[in-house]
């Protein structure tokens, strides 16, 4: 696996985590509480790296040895894109913060929730099952899983820096520039829709 390979998974990885959904919504949830962004995104960060795990432990070396596999796979994961990508640029998604009734002290309850949050979300998975195979390559010196695992790290690493600065700056965005998340939605829309076309073309014309 090559730097330019890993640049190239970074750009498409981006944009699933800059586009609003269930982990920034928590984020924001635990930006609003303070104390707990940490443990929070902690927790969502795990569910990224159990994701990896399954993912590379043998459901991607099995879909990366298969080829006709990986273009079903990677015709379904365009779909999906396209899919996305229309409802975003429709309905652009702004992440809304439910007022919990309850403390802000326990660390370990945010993390678990943080761990479900994203480790019991089929998106997760899917943008694996689909990304992965599709930047793994089997004739690199380095074994298959262990490309997923680097890619995955690449991937869970930028999560955390996103969702920490979303943590973070909640209340600065929320209130100060809340069109700032219906913006970023749109243009994470037109961007999925791009490499959903592009997704389909090398799958049609290869």
């Amino acid at each position: 696996m090559t730097f330019s390979v890993l640049v190239a998974f970074w750009a498409v990885s981006i944009l699933f985590v800059i586009t609003p959904g269930a982990d920034w919504a928590y984020a924001i949830s635990a930006g609003l509480k303070h104390r707990v962004v940490i443990p929070a995104v902690g927790g969502l960060l795990s569910g990224h790296l159990l994701a990896t795990m399954v993912v590379a432990g043998g459901v991607g070396t099995l879909v990366a040895n298969h080829p006709v596999t990986l273009s079903v796979l990677t015709m379904a994961g365009a779909g999906y894109l396209l899919w996305l990508g229309i409802n975003m640029l429709v309905s652009p998604s702004t992440p809304h913060v439910v007022d919990e009734v309850q403390a802000s002290g326990s660390w370990t309850r945010w993390a678990l929730k943080g761990l479900c949050v994203s480790g019991l979300n089929p998106k997760v998975f899917l943008l694996f099952l689909a990304l992965l195979p599709q930047f793994a390559d089997a004739t690199a010196p380095w074994p298959v899983p262990m490309q997923m695992i680097a890619l995955g790290l690449v991937h869970t690493f930028s999560c955390g820096v996103i969702y920490l600065l979303v943590g973070f700056g909640s209340q600065v965005v929320l209130r100060a520039r809340p069109a700032a998340a219906h913006l970023v939605s749109r243009f994470s829309g037109a961007a999925m829709i791009l490499i959903a076309v592009a997704l389909f073309a090398e799958q049609l014309l290869g």
